[in-house]
């Protein structure tokens, strides 16, 4: 497994940009991904992205979470859950990996976009064509934002996620809490007290807007025990 490289180095350049990719605002930017050309992410083995999915989530959640897989055609259901949570490796650009662990709710409201732009990704549409689709799905309500607070677990040692700069990095691992409506004012953040790369200082922050924000919340290693 990989090592978790240093909190500070790694989490001022991906943190913000996970988040973003996660959470969709009105605005509807949807998920950033490539503007040229039609791009599909490699498939793996199936009982590797399956350990992969699992290995975001607590020890106490993993074994009875439901999961899903990526195939030629989109994300398709390998498992059925007996707990509410939901275990899947999202991949924000081909080349990322993002294994989550969603709660019921998460599962309501985040899982239906990442299905879907993986289905269009599938079918060679672009970049440009998925955030269309995406956005005007959020205005019309098919894709819902959160009705309470809930959790998304990021507990993987193996998160490649794409930093401000578009580049795949390796991330560490967080708890991302959704539907608080809290802001980086009232968590104590500075909104203008920033890094190089535009992330607020501070133990935690807000990414996102509105009811599609996250409160992204580091941890420390996570022992997978399967």
């Amino acid at each position: 497994m990989r090592k978790i490289i240093e909190y500070t180095q790694v989490r001022r350049k991906s943190l913000w940009m996970c988040a973003g990719l996660i959470a969709v605002g009105q605005a509807a930017p949807a998920q950033s991904l490539p503007t040229t050309g039609a791009q599909r992410q490699p498939l793996r083995n199936r009982q590797q992205e399956i350990a992969l999915a699992l290995s975001a989530c607590p020890s106490s959640l993993a074994s009875q979470a439901a999961v899903y897989v990526l195939d030629a055609s989109g994300y398709v259901m390998a498992r059925d859950g007996q707990n509410g949570f939901t275990a899947i490796v999202q991949h924000s650009m081909p080349s990322s990996q993002e294994p989550q662990c969603l709660d019921t709710e998460g599962a309501r409201t985040f899982l239906p976009r990442m299905l879907k732009v993986a289905e269009l990704r599938a079918q060679g549409k672009t970049a440009d064509e998925i955030q269309t689709v995406v956005a005007a799905a959020v205005r019309s309500g098919v894709f819902q934002p959160p009705a309470r607070a809930g959790v998304i677990y990021m507990l993987s040692a193996q998160n490649l996620v794409p930093n401000t700069k578009g580049e795949v990095v390796p991330f560490p691992p967080h708890v991302m809490f959704f539907g608080t409506h809290l802001t980086n004012r009232e968590l104590g953040v500075s909104a203008t007290d920033l890094g190089a790369d535009g992330n607020p200082n501070g133990p935690t922050f807000v990414a996102g807007d509105g009811p599609f924000s996250l409160i992204i919340v580091p941890v420390g290693a996570h022992v997978e025990k399967h």
